[in-house]
């Protein structure tokens, strides 16, 4: 496996976990606890988009 492959894997896998983090956020009747799920969903995939551009610049050098 290449370090793009493993970066992208560990990339989508995030965004799953942003999305789950998500969905939860819709179903939550809390107003505190569906913000806490939300901020989590906005970090996580602001933490996908870094690997991913990681992962980029490591295989473009320009």
């Amino acid at each position: 496996m290449s370090v793009a492959d493993e970066t992208g894997g560990r990339a989508e896998r995030i965004r799953a976990k942003a999305q789950e983090m998500q969905e939860a956020a819709d179903r939550a009747s809390d107003p505190q606890e569906r913000q806490r799920l939300q901020d989590k969903a906005r970090r996580l995939q602001e933490r996908s988009d870094q690997v991913t551009t990681k992962g980029d610049h490591g295989m473009n050098p320009l």
